[in-house]
């Protein structure tokens, strides 16, 4: 009998292959590299890069525009005025503006609301090769103890474009290990089923990304929780400066 069980993967294979989807992901149609403008719309405007007249909307934004315009909305060409809901909406609006241009509303933490644009044609995608990145490290693979925290304890994140100003986000727990004889205490925020940790190290602004990078993690069963900072990624912001990402936080919790 043949053994056609796939072969296990050595951890460098394993990074190189999640490496190569980072790579793809960076140029698809609504990758990092593809979006092109993010603008915030408080009063009737016009939008750069695109067609229409842009005003607000209790559920997004509302666009006039003519049929030489050429805007979609939802699978219908807009002729006069037409809703454009957000993505906090239950059923968001989809735009298109060309074979390659399309778009989407999104809500700031003020309920006011802003016309992403993409361009999966842009000069960002086509001059792009690799995501520059260390080798393998196992040294860099660290099994953290998990402690959950009280219902209600947040913690300030500031976002580059935000001016100083922080939103409060829910921290599920703290995250504590020692590293060369240093003791750490890091803080991630929820997102979607697993914790977003925004972190800087001593390779910023030298080696890495000048901000700070992310790295996507889950607690297991028993309390422990596995950073695997070989896994680390750069921030949208770091592909595009029409994205507002978190900076990594000072240490203050609250409950």
């Amino acid at each position: 009998m043949t053994d056609t069980a796939a072969p296990t993967l050595t951890p460098e294979a394993r990074l190189a292959k999640f490496r190569e989807r980072r790579d793809q992901a960076a140029v698809q149609q609504n990758g990092n590299l593809a979006l092109t403008n993010t603008q915030w719309v408080d009063s009737e405007q016009t939008i750069w890069g695109v067609p229409g007249t842009w005003a607000p909307h209790d559920d997004g934004l509302t666009v006039t525009a003519t049929t030489d315009d050429n805007i979609v909305v939802d699978d219908v060409l807009v002729e006069g005025s037409a809703v454009v809901r957000s993505k906090s909406q239950e059923n968001p609006s989809a735009i298109v503006f060309g074979d390659t241009v399309t778009g989407f509303v999104i809500q700031g933490p003020e309920g006011n609301h802003a016309l992403r644009v993409w361009d999966s044609n842009s000069p960002a995608i086509h001059e792009f090769g690799t995501i520059d990145a260390y080798a393998y490290n196992p040294d860099w693979v660290i099994t953290a103890t998990f402690t959950s925290n009280p219902e209600g304890t947040t913690l300030g994140f500031e976002h580059i474009k935000d001016n100083g100003q922080e939103r409060e986000q829910p921290i599920p727990g703290d995250i504590a290990f020692t590293k060369d004889g240093v003791d750490y205490n890091l803080a991630a925020f929820k997102s979607g089923r697993a914790l977003q940790l925004v972190f800087a190290d001593a390779s910023n602004g030298v080696d890495t990304y000048s901000v700070g990078r992310f790295l996507f993690i889950a607690p297991n069963p028993d309390g422990t929780i596995i950073l695997d900072f070989n896994l680390a990624i750069l921030p949208p912001c770091a592909f595009s400066y029409n994205f507002n990402c978190p900076m990594p936080p000072s240490r203050t919790v609250s409950q």
